[in-house]
């Protein structure tokens, strides 16, 4: 899976910056973050609950910022298991800059990942627009941070938890056609 994309954050470059290195701040920006535990020099433990399509799991792993160019850049990489549903692991870059016009910070971040288990068999189509969907959510939420009056969605409504029973399968393939719309 690769992603690419950018975003206007309505805030200086520097509090993008703090903001994006604040354990507290992203728990509260990515649906499902259960933990986000600095354990080392730029090392984090995660764990989060998802679901993508039929699939639902807990992950676990460990997320490690490296390139640090203060404050402008840096890399994450990441990897996390799910038991059965499998695991996830990849990169990402993350860059901020004055945008060409306007006020604020323009975002930009490049993502590289590699699934497997049940989540690889759930077909690129599905991860990529699940995986959309999160990026979406997280910068709706990201940019709340800085402008109390944006719109935030409410994902918590939306994520079940991963001990949750399967859908039927009428209701996977109604998400499934609101997914691809």
């Amino acid at each position: 899976m690769e992603m690419i994309s950018e975003r206007i954050v309505p805030a200086l470059r520097q509090a993008v910056w703090e903001a994006l290195n604040a354990p507290e701040t992203l728990r509260g920006c990515i649906a499902g973050c259960e933990k986000l535990e600095l354990v080392g020099e730029n090392e984090y433990d995660v764990a989060m609950a998802i679901k993508i399509g039929p699939v639902a799991a807990k992950f676990k792993g460990r997320m490690t910022l490296r390139d640090i160019v203060a404050p402008d850049a840096y890399a994450i990489v990441f990897e996390g298991q799910g038991g059965m549903a499998g695991f996830a692991k990849g990169t990402a870059s993350v860059k901020l800059a004055e945008p060409a016009e306007g006020e604020g910070t323009l975002l930009q971040y490049e993502v590289r990942a590699q699934v497997g288990g049940k989540l690889a068999q759930l077909g690129a189509r599905l991860i990529d627009s699940s995986a959309k969907k999160m990026a979406d959510d997280f910068f709706a939420r990201f940019v709340k941070v800085f402008d109390p009056a944006a719109e935030a969605p409410d994902v918590a409504a939306e994520t079940p938890p991963a001990d949750a029973p399967a859908k039927a399968p009428g209701a996977v393939r109604s998400m499934w056609s609101r997914m691809t719309r």
